[in-house]
């Protein structure tokens, strides 16, 4: 026997299982998002969402966060980010890792839909889709400048030197 306090299970830190079924959906036009983690799990270090893309979807307007990493891994299907003036087609397997400050954006430019995982570093940029949710329910158009006017609500903006041109 010894004098050594016992350790409790339900002291131990909470673990996530998310199954196929399960997540929060967020519709944002034709593409439908789950967030599988919105960062309650990992202390709001970690946002991870998948997105599945419909044929000939665009993004939105290429931006830059200042405060959050972005990754961005192809599950199936292609998907064009755009980066600054270069275009990468990337099929499935891919990892795209955007560090604060990198303009970028992404579309499905392919005939076939596709599927993506999304990671957000810290997590924040989840509640971004969640508002983008909620103007759609209220009507609003999910215009360019509509996303602007969101994104700029998590220290993102419009990377105005690559504008549409």
């Amino acid at each position: 026997m010894t004098d050594e306090p016992e350790t409790s299970p339900a002291a131990d830190p909470a673990v996530s299982v998310v199954r196929p079924e399960d997540g929060e959906l967020i519709a944002l036009g034709a593409t439908r998002m789950r967030v599988l983690e919105d960062g309650g799990t990992t202390g709001h270090r970690l946002g991870i969402t998948e997105s599945v893309i419909p044929p000939h979807t665009p993004g939105p307007p290429q931006h830059r966060h200042a405060e959050h990493d972005e990754g961005f891994y192809v599950l199936s299907g292609t998907i064009r980010f755009t980066v600054g003036t270069e275009e990468h087609d990337v099929t499935a397997g891919t990892l795209v890792m955007v560090p604060p400050g990198a303009p970028h954006t992404f579309a499905n430019i392919s005939d076939q839909p596709a599927t993506m995982l999304t990671t957000f570093s810290p997590d924040r940029y989840v509640q971004y889709f969640r508002d983008l949710r909620d103007m759609s329910a209220d009507g609003q158009t999910l215009s360019p400048q509509a996303h602007i006017s969101v994104m700029r609500r998590y220290a993102t903006e419009p990377a105005s030197d690559f504008a549409e041109r």
